[in-house]
């Protein structure tokens, strides 16, 4: 029987996501032409492709950029290695786990981005500051993630690993990592965004380059052009290094059932 509601998949998904696109600036181009939306408030969107452009083609974006992607990656690198370990070793110490839960849970509720003066202060107004931020927005998702992925490993595949002798090390690298690694991806791709945000909001606070910091220039002299062009450059990014993220989980995640064949939201 043919499934009349087949996803679209390869060329043909590309395809209708580009319109889509497409569409959207459309929309936003005849709002803003038609002064439905007042272009001082919303744009152009041409103006910022425009912007975009010269940007590229000056180089000028190419320094900052290059702050922002370097703040963004250490960011993202050591916040998921640190959730991923705190997450390991807090679901497999039960004790540590139930002293631990109160303090955990405080934290995660701070609003962590008020942290951001307080870095500025410890570790100046470059690029450890920032890391530091993200580190804090990124590290408490994969946290949770790897924490849930562990404790919900299934009771009877723990018993009849341990029946055929497998040890601590055994049933963490064959049981207990593949079981959390489907928790951790999920959460990955929400972590690079907020690793951004971490990045970009340090430099709103604090800084001499970055895409943040050409942002905040552009909004203190109400450029909202300039602004928008900021933010398209900031999501394309973003997008790209989730991609990154995609391939890679596809790649360690090949033995799943259904890898591969539909695309992740």
């Amino acid at each position: 029987m043919n499934d009349s509601h087949t996803v679209p998949s390869g060329l043909r998904l590309r395809v209708y996501q580009l319109l889509v696109l497409l569409a959207l600036f459309g929309l936003w181009w005849g709002l803003t032409a038609s002064a439905i939306l007042p272009p001082f408030f919303f744009g152009e969107p041409l103006r910022v492709l425009v912007r975009i452009g010269e940007w590229f083609a000056s180089g000028d974006i190419y320094p900052h950029l290059g702050v922002t992607l370097i703040e963004t990656v250490l960011a993202f690198a050591f916040g998921t290695g640190l959730g991923l370990a705190v997450g390991l070793w807090l679901a497999l110490s039960p004790t540590a786990a139930v002293l631990a839960d109160p303090y955990i849970k405080a934290a995660n509720a701070m609003p962590r981005v008020i942290l951001a003066p307080i870095f500025a202060v410890w570790f100046g107004l470059g690029i450890g500051s920032k890391v530091a931020l993200g580190i804090t927005l990124v590290f408490f998702i994969v946290f949770f993630n790897v924490y849930q992925g562990i404790r919900e490993v299934s009771p009877v595949v723990l018993a009849n690993a341990r029946m055929l002798g497998a040890g601590r090390r055994q049933l963490l690298r064959h049981v207990y990592l593949p079981s959390a690694m489907s928790w951790v991806f999920s959460c990955l791709h929400t972590s690079v965004g907020m690793a951004f945000v971490g990045a970009v909001v340090g430099e709103y606070l604090g800084s001499a380059k970055g895409v943040g910091y050409l942002i905040l220039q552009a909004e203190g002299t109400f450029d909202i052009n300039t602004v928008f062009a900021g933010i398209l450059v900031l999501t394309a990014c973003a997008l790209l290094l989730d991609g990154l993220v995609g391939q890679v989980e596809r790649r360690l995640l090949a033995w799943q059932p259904g890898q591969g064949s539909t695309e992740k939201i």
